[in-house]
């Protein structure tokens, strides 16, 4: 039995199913094989890194959809789409990726288009549809990194206290955007995403409001760093581990983030939800069942230390 990696559908004898492709294109009738291999496209990624607007120490394509050709296409510029291969240095990415994503929406927190797509060489391909783009217009879109006036190379030098006055400073209506934080925050810890660093989070600018944008480069790090000390990327209470429900809902939400009892409350009763719906989406993932148990080990862990 075979599944849509764009729907996660099953399958009979067709590679996506009708919905999957229709998700890309109401015209798109089939999809070709990515027409690279991962280590392919691994060195293209390094050979085109200096002509992309979005960079990363993960290696990434800019790509559009022919329709026509049912094919993506690698480009410089004007790309639709971001694609990430698989990579040496951490095991099955790709669709460690597309999990977790699916797991956010599951969560209430809005992701762009995403899934997976087959290469030449029969590996799978992660991507997702920029949000940041808007036919031929570019959307207006910062990261916090760039609001904080700090670089690449500074994206960890942070606190999750300090993303607060950003919100409250730049957004339309800083009480639900706190609100959004709070729930990624609890998200980002619930699946392991251990590298949420400045420039994983975005503020948009959506006709004459400004808001987080969708969520993206939501991965469980700790499956695939194997070997990690910390629990988050921007130290909380002064601490990146050992972390107790209380310093998420008592500090951060009611302290920090200024949340009445009824929203964090709303929160709550909202994620457990989810929670319930992601064994089945986990078991009919495309990671490795290996994976898939060390994926459900530590979601149950960390379920246990926010009581939920």
């Amino acid at each position: 039995m075979s599944r849509c990696p764009i729907t996660y559908e099953v399958l009979d004898e067709a590679r996506y199913s009708l919905t999957g492709l229709r998700r890309l294109s109401s015209r798109l009738e089939g999809l070709e094989d990515f027409p690279y291999t991962a280590e392919e496209q691994v060195r293209e990624a390094q050979i085109r890194v200096s002509k992309m607007s979005i960079q990363g120490v993960q290696a990434k394509l800019s790509a559009r959809l022919s329709v026509a050709r049912r094919v993506f296409e690698v480009v410089d510029a004007g790309g639709r789409y971001i694609l990430k291969p698989q990579t040496q240095l951490y095991r099955e990415l790709p669709e460690n990726e597309d999990l977790s994503m699916r797991l956010a929406s599951k969560a209430g927190i809005e992701v762009p288009l995403h899934g997976l797509v087959y290469s030449k060489d029969g590996s799978m391909t992660y991507f997702i549809r920029r949000f940041d783009r808007q036919g031929r217009s570019k959307v207006a879109v910062e990261d916090f990194a760039q609001l904080a006036g700090l670089s690449r190379d500074t994206k960890y030098d942070f606190s999750m206290e300090r993303l607060v006055p950003i919100l409250q400073e730049h957004c339309t209506f800083p009480v639900i955007q706190k609100l959004r934080l709070f729930r990624r925050t609890l998200f980002n810890y619930l699946i392991g995403n251990e590298d949420a660093h400045l420039k994983n989070f975005s503020l948009i600018r959506l006709g004459d409001q400004i808001e987080l944008s969708p969520a993206y480069d939501l991965v469980n790090t700790t499956l695939a760093l194997e070997q990690t000390q910390e629990e988050m990327a921007l130290p909380l209470m002064g601490k990146k581990n050992r972390f107790t429900r209380d310093i998420f809902f008592d500090y951060f939400a009611r302290e920090r983030l200024e949340l009445s009892d009824q929203a964090i409350h709303q929160v709550e009763r909202q994620l457990t939800s989810g929670l319930s719906e992601w064994p089945p989406i986990i078991d009919v993932s495309f990671l490795s069942t290996e994976m898939k148990e060390r994926f459900r080990a530590v979601i149950a862990d960390r379920r246990a230390v926010l009581e939920l």
